[in-house]
């Protein structure tokens, strides 16, 4: 399970964490690893912050040229990289940069992704996610299933579920 730790201004956006708590739930009942990437410039010292989170792998793609969110070349650099890696499940914040890259990603890697996600879970037995979204105006909620593509793509809505709670003590592996 991959979650998009957000760079603004150098710094990580406080909706990554709430991602992480997302990500750890559903790693802990696939029995995976959670895995964030952050993509940006002099954010070296950042991945920490995302495994005391409950990161157990950052992946960190720091670059002069990343300093500013771009679509293209930020679009290239995930996809390259689930492409390389290959997790089940990838989701990222309903904000505009996730509103940007998620489609675009799931389009390059022919798979589906569900918006707007505001509650995310998964059936163990068959491995999917089961993505839960406001539907018709948002008066029913809606349950998406991914079954036959890879990775599993969402984005969540912002402030849907508590920032995962931070453990100085945690340990975890950095990328570079």
């Amino acid at each position: 399970v991959w979650t998009l730790g957000e760079i603004r201004e150098g710094e990580i956006h406080p909706v990554s964490y709430e991602l992480l708590a997302w990500g750890k739930d559903l790693a802990d009942k696939l029995g995976v690893e959670l895995g964030s990437i952050i993509i940006g410039h002099d954010i070296k010292d950042k991945a920490n912050e995302l495994i005391h989170r409950g990161a157990d792998k950052v992946y960190v793609v720091d670059n002069p040229a990343l300093k500013n969110f771009r679509s293209d070349p930020y679009a290239k650099i995930l996809t390259a990289l689930i492409d390389e890696y290959k997790p089940e499940i990838f989701i990222a914040s309903a904000t505009t940069i996730g509103r940007t890259l998620m489609p675009i990603c799931a389009v390059r890697l022919q798979t589906g992704l569900t918006a707007d996600c505001t509650g995310l879970d998964v059936d163990i037995d068959e491995r999917l996610l089961i993505q839960t979204r406001p539907a018709i105006g948002g008066n029913i909620l809606a349950t998406i299933k991914t079954p036959n593509t890879r990775p599993q793509m969402a984005t969540v809505r912002p402030h849907s579920t508590k920032p995962a709670f931070p453990n100085k003590n945690r340990k975890g592996e950095v990328i570079y």
